[in-house]
C-alpha cells in the first residue's frame, strides 16, 4: 500500500515540483493551496493530484483539512511543510501586519500542519516531517526580518521534533533552498536576476526539481537515520 504524502503550498512553484516528484516515487499525494483556485484546478487536471484549500495559518482550518485528506487517502505518513509567503520591507518600515502575516503562515503554519498529525505518526511508529526553510533563514536578508525569522525558527522546529520523534520512527529534517527559478524569481527584472546569479558560485539559479529530489530522499523509508538535519541546496552560495 502506497504511503500518503501531503505537500502544503503544493500546487505551484517548488511545491508543485515536490508533489509531482513524490507521485512519481509512488506516493499518494495531496497538495494544499491558499487561494488560487484556477491554478489549483489546472494543477490537478495536469497531474491527477488532488488539491485541498485551507489557510495553514489557522489551526482549526488545518485540522479540518488534514482530517479530510486522511478520510480520502488514509493516514498521512509524509508531511512537507512548504507553504510560505513574503511581505518584504526594511525593518523601520515594516508594519505589524506584515510581521504577523509572515509569522502566521511560515512559522505557526508549520505547527498547525504537523501538530494534528503527530500523535498518529507516533502511534504508527513512522513519520517523515520535511520543512522547506530558506537560505535567508540561515544568513538573514535585507528587508526580510520577518521572513528570515520564520525560516530560522523552522530550523529550530525540526531539530526539536527530531529529538522527540526519533524513538517512534519519525524523522524531521529541513531543506534550505537558495535562489530557485520559480515564477516569482523569474518575474524580477533581468538586471536584478543577473545580480543574484553573480553571487551564486554555480553560476545559475536552482531548479524546483532539484529541491524535489532532496525531499524524495528524506521521505524514503530507509532515510531513518537522517534526523534533525538541514540540507543546503544553494549552489555553494552559503555554508553553515
Amino acid at each position: 500500500m502506497a504511503r500518503v504524502a501531503l505537500v502544503t503550498g503544493g500546487s505551484r512553484g517548488i511545491g508543485a515540483a515536490i508533489s509531482k516528484k513524490l507521485k512519481a516515487e509512488g506516493y499518494d499525494v495531496a497538495a494544499t493551496y491558499a487561494g488560487n483556485d484556477d491554478a489549483a484546478a489546472a494543477f490537478t487536471a495536469e497531474t491527477g493530484i488532488k488539491t485541498y484549500k485551507w489557510n495553514v495559518g489557522d489551526y482549526d482550518s488545518s485540522s479540518e483539512g488534514l482530517a479530510k485528506v486522511e478520510a480520502d487517502l488514509g493516514p498521512i505518513d509524509v508531511v512537507v511543510a512548504n507553504a510560505g509567503i513574503t511581505r518584504d520591507a526594511p525593518f523601520h518600515r515594516m508594519t505589524k501586519e506584515q510581521w504577523q502575516e509572515v509569522i502566521d503562515t511560515n512559522l505557526t503554519g508549520v505547527f498547525n500542519t504537523v501538530h494534528p498529525l503527530w500523535n498518529g505518526m507516533r502511534e504508527r511508529k513512522f513519520g517523515r516531517v520535511i520543512v522547506i526553510s530558506s537560505i535567508n533563514g540561515q544568513k538573514g536578508q535585507f528587508g526580510q526580518v520577518n521572513y528570515a525569522a520564520t525560516k530560522a525558527g523552522d530550523l529550530g522546529i525540526v531539530k526539536s521534533l527530531a529529538q522527540e520523534g526519533a524513538r517512534f520512527g519519525i524523522t524531521a529534517n529541513a531543506i534550505c533552498p537558495g535562489y530557485i527559478a520559480t515564477e516569482m524569481v523569474m518575474a524580477v527584472p533581468e538586471k536584478v536576476r543577473e545580480s543574484i546569479i553573480s553571487g551564486i558560485p554555480a553560476g545559475r539559479l536552482g531548479e524546483p526539481e532539484e529541491i524535489a529530489r532532496c525531499v524524495a530522499f528524506l521521505a524514503a523509508d530507509d532515510a531513518e537515520f537522517i534526523n534533525g538535519s538541514t540540507i543546503s541546496a544553494n549552489g555553494a552560495q552559503f555554508f553553515v
